[in-house]
């Protein structure tokens, strides 16, 4: 993971109202290459089969409709049944969505039933199918290097889904991986499924307790975790979507300046690393966008077909439920907010648009009084191809003090990233806290925040790029400078050709100024 502002690449925008130009992130160019290993063997095959699958259906069908910078290389999934199978190569994820589908068919029919061949078969098929994996790898990235050229995905990180006791899992990886090679692998995730009365309980079979009993101390040479989530589609899409954020690297993202305390002259740099929370709408090309529009009325507008000199319909919005204002977090609120008003439509008569304006009014006073917050959901436009109601987008409504609302829009399920907000129950450290209370008290502080006072020097800016660029559409010459061309303007003129009337012969052309002046030295040719 590298600087976000190391080694931009332009590419086209996504944005069909804009001619410009978007400027992706270098930095999830060396985002790992993901396996899969999950195991499909009974009893927890029959519990978890269509709730995994499920999941993977849906977040293939995001990942391979993302547009921006590659956030998964490659992929690749193997399933232990009765033996190690490997149900997909490594392939690219974006773009092949097919592919990947059929792939999750194909795991779907292993059956849920079956005999068990005991933790100790189980460890080997999984031991087995990690060392494939890398092998796997290896060869990939060596049949498609060319030449000199670098990959910059040269790690591989290895999820297994299990149902069985995860620290048992976790003990078999240890002891079956501790001889291997394993440079490529930079992370290896157990991933423990429970229902919700399996919560606590992590009881290894005998066979695993034989692992439990060995040395303490042994750790591999890579980082192993264990994860434990609840066996829900929304959990596991979860742990899949983990996959689309940038892992941690060996930089931070961001220094956060304070300023210096009274006795010291060097600022205090707090040094932090920042995540994406949601999946923006703008990097899936969809008709009619999914809530991204708000840069405008017009583009916020339903988009249905009408004459030109028609005035587009209004957007329906239907509220949907009520929410505390201290419920809400701000982290899921994206896009640029617009303001709502009661209309001045003339169309309308006295007597309607005072009604609509009362009605305006006591909403208004309604949410500031309750602090409550309004939910919305657009009417879809068009229905899906499939058949399936359209692709609609939510807002929140706010209330404000003036008779004016704000709208903003709110991120779905589907486009929600994994985040862990943890929470302190410590106090901080007695020197940190006074030196942060030092920087802050040479803070100024404002009541009421004016945007006003702000200045991002842009009008500078874009005044100084538009003047040293070259002009767009072609503009006449200053007067005085043809003056100051004097005769060298009535040079370029050609000599006019004087016709005689009647059958007289043309009479003989003047002599051309551009001759006279060829004669001239003080003429500067």
């Amino acid at each position: 993971m590298q600087q976000m502002s190391v080694d931009s690449r332009k590419r086209p925008s996504v944005s069909s109202n804009s001619g410009s130009f978007a400027v992706w992130p270098s930095s999830f160019r060396r985002q790992p290459a993901r396996v899969l290993i999950v195991e499909a063997l009974p009893p927890w095959w029959t519990e978890t089969s269509t709730v995994l699958c499920d999941a993977l259906d849906n977040f293939f069908a995001l990942a391979c409709s993302l547009d921006g910078p590659c956030r998964i290389p490659l992929l690749s999934l193997y399933a232990l049944s009765r033996q190690q199978e490997c149900l997909l190569p490594f392939v690219q994820v974006r773009g092949n969505l097919a592919r990947l589908h059929s792939c999750v068919e194909e795991l779907r029919s292993i059956p849920g039933e079956g005999c068990i061949r005991g933790a100790a078969r189980g460890g080997e098929l999984l031991r087995q199918a990690v060392l494939d994996s890398l092998q796997q790898f290896k060869q990939y990235i060596r049949h498609t290097s060319t030449g000199n050229q670098a990959n910059n995905n040269t790690s591989v990180e290895v999820t297994v889904v299990t149902g069985q006791p995860g620290q048992g899992i976790v003990r078999q990886l240890e002891m079956g991986l501790k001889d291997a090679d394993l440079v490529s692998l930079k992370r290896l995730l157990v991933v423990q499924t429970y229902s919700g009365g399996d919560w606590g309980q992590d009881t290894p079979s005998p066979e695993a307790a034989l692992y439990t009993e060995t040395d303490e101390g042994l750790m591999l040479g890579t980082e192993v975790d264990l994860q434990r989530v609840e066996n829900s589609v929304f959990a596991m899409e979860s742990v899949l979507k983990s996959w689309l954020q940038e892992q941690a690297g060996d930089r931070e993202h961001l220094h956060l300046l304070l300023p210096s305390p009274t006795n010291s002259p060097i600022p205090v740099c707090v040094k932090c690393d920042m995540q994406e929370r949601l999946i923006s709408p703008a990097l899936i090309h969809l008709t009619p966008n999914l809530g991204m529009d708000t840069e405008s009325v017009r583009h916020f507008l339903p988009v249905t077909k009408s004459l030109a000199n028609q005035s587009p319909q209004p957007q329906r919005l239907n509220v949907i439920k009520a929410l505390r204002a201290d419920g809400v977090c701000e982290s899921v609120l994206y896009g640029l907010p617009l303001l709502i008003r009661p209309t001045t439509c003339w169309q309308l008569d006295w007597e309607e648009m005072e009604t609509n304006h009362n009605l305006f009014h006591a909403l208004c006073h309604t949410l500031r009084s309750r602090d409550l917050f309004l939910l919305l959901q657009v009417e879809p436009v068009q229905r899906s191809t499939a058949g399936n109601s359209g692709v609609c987008s939510h807002y929140l409504l706010q209330p404000s003090p003036s008779l004016t609302l704000l709208l903003k829009p709110v991120v779905s399920r589907e486009l929600l990233l994994p985040c862990s907000l943890p929470g302190s129950t410590q106090d901080p450290a007695p020197d940190a806290m006074h030196t942060v209370q030092s920087c802050l008290t040479q803070l100024d502080e404002d009541i009421v925040f004016n945007p006003v006072s702000l200045s991002s020097h842009l009008y500078q800016h874009l005044r100084s790029r538009g003047l040293l660029s070259k002009p767009r559409y072609p503009y006449r010459s200053p007067q005085n400078q043809s003056r100051q061309l004097g005769t060298n303007s009535k040079a370029s003129r050609p000599a006019l050709t004087l016709l005689g009337s009647g059958g007289r012969s043309p009479r003989a052309p003047a002599p051309s100024r551009l001759e006279e002046d060829d004669n001239d030295p003080s003429v500067i040719q």
